[in-house]
């Protein structure tokens, strides 16, 4: 039996993964910072509860041992992400953006990773096939953000994407540090979820379908890569 924790699984693509993989036969753990969401989410799906604000590094450590007390872990999905949006669901441009909001971006989305993996890497090389998914963005590729002729181009948003880029980043530092494991970045697509103020043209089954597929990678798979469902992205 696979067990798998997904963070920030009480709605969104996260609520979607977690319950594509349970169909799957995974037991999965709904990791949530609100207890009342996070078990009730856990209920309709099958799946299994655990306290988690990837903000917060006691509830991060708590929910580590509770899932070894039960038996480990062998697949993690760092799914918990926020961006900021101000009045109308505007992005803080170059020309807005403060040390504030994009510290308080960086704590979620880049602390908040490293600080998962800090507390369940032990874990997961315990596990037999151990794989680590971490969900980027598509804003995160500097090649297309950098080319006039991509859509990405014309993102104005400073913090969100640059976020996304550092977790590009911790995922090949990572990978290329435990081998054994197989850890790679993935572009669900612009979906439909709360973190955009749902403005987003896929549904939260398009967007999970990559990181469904990631998160069964098999042992002689990928690792270090970014990916969407499409294939290979470029950095």
């Amino acid at each position: 039996m696979t067990t798998t924790l997904i963070t920030g699984a009480n709605k969104g693509i996260g609520y979607e993964t977690a319950r594509r993989l349970v169909a799957a036969g995974h037991t999965v753990y709904v990791g949530a910072r609100d207890a009342e969401r996070g078990r009730r989410a856990a209920e309709r799906l099958g799946a299994r509860f655990v306290l988690l604000d990837v903000t917060d590094d006691a509830t991060v450590e708590a929910a580590a041992k509770t899932i070894e007390a039960d038996g480990g872990l062998d697949v993690l999905i760092n799914n918990a992400g926020i961006e900021t949006r101000g009045e109308g669901n505007a992005v803080p441009t170059a020309e807005t953006v403060t040390a504030d909001q994009m510290r308080n971006t960086f704590e979620t989305n880049v602390f908040g990773v490293v600080r998962v993996l800090h507390a369940f890497v032990p874990l997961l090389r315990r596990s037999a096939a151990p794989v680590v998914v971490n969900v980027s963005s598509g804003l995160a590729s500097l090649a297309h953000l950098s080319d006039p002729d991509h859509p990405a181009h014309f993102y104005p948003g400073i913090a969100y994407p640059t976020s996304k880029t550092a977790v590009n980043m911790l995922t090949v530092q990572y990978a290329k540090a435990f081998p054994a494991m197989r850890i790679n970045a993935v572009e669900p697509g612009f979906t439909k979820t709360d973190l955009n103020g749902n403005t987003g043209v896929q549904t939260v089954e398009e967007g999970a379908e990559i990181i469904v597929r990631m998160a069964q990678v098999a042992a002689d798979g990928p690792t270090g890569g970014y990916f969407d469902v499409n294939g290979r992205l470029p950095w």
